[in-house]
Order: C-alpha cells, then structure tokens, then sequence
C-alpha cells in the first residue's frame, strides 16, 4: 500500500471534513486529495518515475504536505530537508541521495543557488510561492504541465523516504525507510487505546514535518483516522497556546522544548486546556520535573515515547502501561521486539543498563549506499540504536543515555541524563545539559550548561553543592557555564557538540 493512498482512502469516506487548518483556514480531505493528484500529475511530468529521489525544503504549510505525497503517489522517493540547513547541507544530502528534483520554498532559495550547475542529477527545482529564478520552475507551472497521476504499482518493500539522520555527530546518513515500514508504525501505534486518534480530534502540528516525529506519526496518524491538524508555521509558545483555545486541540504531539517553554510562560494557569486529552513527548528525553511540573500545573499527563529516524519512528511509550512514570521511556509498542545488550552483545542482567536492539516491521532497510554503516547498525537482524537504558521491575524502559555522550571520570562511568536529572530539581534551572571535557587528572570532566528561570540567580558553587545531595562527587559538574539558552535540533535534541568548548580548563575547579 502507498502512503498516499491514506489521504485517498479517508477523502472517499470523509470528503468534507477539514484534514488541515492552515492561518484558520480549513483544507477538506477532498481539497486535500485534489491537492495531492495534481502534484503527483506534476511531478510525473518532469521525468520522475519509480524509486527517483525529489528533495524536499519546505517549512510547515500546506504545500509540504502536498509535495510529500504528490511525489508518494507518484512512486518517487521523499528526501525531507531540514529548513535550517545551510546550501552545503543541502547540497550534500541532494548529491548523495542523488535527486532528481527538489521542491523548495521562496524563503530557502539560497539554499539551492546554484546547485543544478554542481550537481548533475538534479534535473530540476521547483519553487513554492513567489517567483521563480531563471533555471527554476513554479509550483503552480509544474501542477498546470500535468494531466493524470501516473499508475504506479507500489509493494511495501518500496522506498518511500529517504530519512537523514539529524547529523549532531558526523555527516547525515540516510535511512532507507519503505511503504511498509511508515504503515506498520502507524498501525502499531493506531493499537494502543491511548494514543488511537478518533475522527473528531484535533492535532496540534507545529513539530517540523521534515522529522520522522511529525511526519509519520503527527500527521500519518491524524490522515489515517480522518481527524483534523491544526497547522502551524513554527512553535511559539503564545500561538501554540492561543490555537489550542480556539481550536479545541484534544492531541498534543509536542517535544520537551515546547513543554518548558510552555511552563515559562505567563499565566499559563488562566488558560483554557480542559481538551486537550493526550499530550505526548518525543524526539529528545523529558526531564521528569518537567512531567511531574506540567501535571501539577496543568493537570495534562505528557506520555513520553520512544524512536529513532530509523524505527519510522515508534519504538516505546508509556502509553502501553498503566502509568506514565517520570523519566520513563515506557514498554514496547505491539509487535516491537526490544532487547538490552552488553558489550558482547549478549543480554543484560536484569536491572542491568544495556543497549537497546529493535527488530519489528519498523525498522529501516538500511543506510543509503553506505554498507559499512547498514552493516554496523544492524547485527543479526537487530537494528543497535545506540542508547543505553534499564528495565525496572514493571517492564517499564529507562532511557540513560547515547553510549556516544557516555562521561567517563577516572575510570567510573557517568550518563549525563543522570546529571540533568539532579539538576532540573533544582527551583532555579530551567534547562540543563551535561557533556564530557577533557581533564588533566581524571581524563574527563563533567561540564553543565545550565539555563535559569527568570527572576533567578545562582553561582556555580551552589549548583554543584545541590548536585551532592543527590548523586556521587564523582557525578557532580566540576564546570558551570550559564547561558540564556541551549543549542537544540529543529526537533528538541540538544546539540551537544556546541556545548563541548570550555572556556577555561576544567581543571581550575578540579
């Protein structure tokens, strides 16, 4: 089955229920599969056949979501582009998936200057809203040049998008991720009762849908039930809060950014949240505080999930217990099959942090022409994500860390999601981060990037002196910088490469 037949399927059943709300304007299911049959008769025009790669450098409008299953139905490949890349970014990413077109907004045309004179296979661009360069080709032109969407037979073993890793760490790799594997997430998730959309919900979608986060499971599911998305540019805490009033919004699919700008917001209290029935979390760890502050607050419960670009992305949720405990990850979502692995590769003792290894319907086909990476990933049919967690005696998953960003001090081994921990029970931190830096001594060092709520102050001392009530010297920053904000993906990562300059060396608080 093609994504695309998703949209298909609900404009048959509910053709005038509105699938978007874009500027308070709504987008039928009709409207929105015309849309979508217009830019699949289009994008044929240019050549694109079956398995052709089409970028994609759209921000959150309507036009996206067109462009995405115009080129699913068409047969092509997606290649999401994230809209904060730089033309080099942007340049790499469309050479090594080797595209043949690229769908890109007026406001990202830098980004593609010049790029079909660089860059052989890519055939064409066709810009989104206002005019289009010499050398580039309107939306509107490239819709009036089609006459029907081609009949394209489509297996789920076929690409769908070609996903890049976010490339915190290193050179983006892109991950195959298939018609099957977009669908068999959202049937996993559409079988857990809490996180079932209903037709008569209304989505909050301002995560952008160049992520796997929104894209599959913000929109996919909210197109798979015939509920309704509320469409927003980018996140401002005031909108965000202004549209979930006058829309009604019932489901929140949100990342930890946006519920700490939300908490820090004033007179968050006075409003009117009373519809909102789900809010979950994903695409970074929430820090408990942050859980156990919103529903005191709030009386909203965040579901904190689990994923990865390579997993389509659903991989865990506490939406599969009966409770949604703070720091947790949850349990496995239907027909995830979930393992923690030592070193050898071998299971884990219980209780015991491990590495977490995925096998289900999900997980990716592999890294586009990168063997080396497939190979190293996937082991024994198991796909090795790289983050550690434990189970604790109910089943539930607790995400430790990246073994990447694992901190080693004079031998002992420290997660900084521990560290962060400690630190967000501090009244006064708003946000933290916590990295590894070199030290003379002891090899490394625990260094905090701390953001503090308004109003308030704090010296280094006292934050590494709160650190002590609640977790070993060794654990505790031996560096403080405070900064008026983090450096985070798109999606609410932290980037903590960015983090990693010490200004003076960390043995001067040794």
């Amino acid at each position: 089955m093609n994504v695309a037949d998703i949209v298909i399927e609900t404009a048959a059943r509910l053709p005038d229920k509105a699938a978007l709300i874009f500027q308070d304007k709504p987008i039928t299911y009709g409207e929105l599969e015309r849309s979508i049959e217009q830019a699949a008769a289009g994008i044929a025009s240019l050549g694109i056949r079956k398995g052709d790669r089409v970028g994609v450098l759209v921000h959150n409008i309507p036009h996206f979501v067109y462009a995405y299953l115009g080129i699913e139905r068409a047969g092509g490949v997606m290649v999401p582009l994230n809209t904060m890349y730089t033309a080099d970014e942007v340049s790499f990413i469309l050479a090594d998936a080797e595209a043949r077109a690229v769908v890109v907004a007026e406001p990202f045309l830098r980004a593609v200057d010049g790029l079909r004179e660089t860059l052989p296979m890519l055939e064409h661009v066709v810009v989104v809203g206002g005019g289009s360069p010499i050398g580039t080709m309107g939306w509107d032109q490239m819709i009036g040049r089609g006459e029907a969407p081609p009949s394209v037979t489509i297996g789920e073993d076929d690409l769908a998008c070609l996903s890049y890793t976010s490339g915190t760490t290193g050179k983006p790799k892109g991950a195959m991720l298939t018609h099957g594997n977009l669908m068999a997430n959202l049937e996993q998730m559409h079988r857990v009762p809490l996180l079932s959309e209903a037709e008569t919900d209304v989505v909050l979608l301002v995560l952008p849908m160049f992520h796997i986060y929104a894209l599959n499971v913000s929109l996919g599911l909210t197109f798979r039930v015939g509920a309704t998305a509320v469409l927003q540019e980018r996140f401002d805490p005031v909108a965000s809060l202004d549209a979930i009033e006058r829309h009604g919004i019932t489901v929140i699919f949100g990342a930890p950014p946006m519920f700490v700008a939300w908490l820090s917001t004033p007179n968050v209290e006075k409003r009117d949240l009373s519809k909102v029935r789900l809010a979950v979390s994903g695409a970074a760890p929430l820090p408990g505080p942050v859980l156990e502050d919103f529903e005191r607050r709030l009386g909203i419960t965040i579901w904190e999930g689990y994923g990865l670009t390579e997993t389509s992305p659903g991989v865990t949720s506490n939406a599969m217990g009966a409770e949604a405990k703070p720091g947790s990850i949850g349990k496995p979502l239907p027909d995830v099959e979930l393992r923690l692995l030592d070193e050898q590769g071998d299971d884990v003792e219980d209780g015991d942090p491990g590495e977490i290894a995925v096998r289900g319907p999900n997980v990716f086909r592999g890294y586009w022409h990168d063997d080396a990476a497939t190979a190293e990933a996937v082991r024994d049919g198991w796909f090795r994500t790289g983050d550690v967690a434990y189970e604790d005696e109910d089943g539930y998953l607790f995400l430790v860390d990246r073994k990447k960003d694992l901190i080693i001090v004079s031998g002992f081994n420290v997660y900084p999601r521990e560290v962060e921990e400690a630190l967000y029970r501090n009244p006064k931190v708003a946000e933290a981060a916590v990295v590894g830096v070199p030290h003379p001594y002891t090899g490394e060092a625990v260094k905090a990037v701390v953001v503090l709520k308004p109003g308030t102050s704090a010296t280094e001392e006292e934050i590494v002196e709160f650190c002590k009530r609640s977790i070993a010297r060794f654990k505790c920053p031996q560096v403080v910088e405070f900064v008026d904000q983090l450096p985070h993906t798109d999606t609410g990562k932290i980037l903590r490469r960015r983090l990693r300059d010490v200004e003076r060396p960390a043995e001067e608080t040794a």
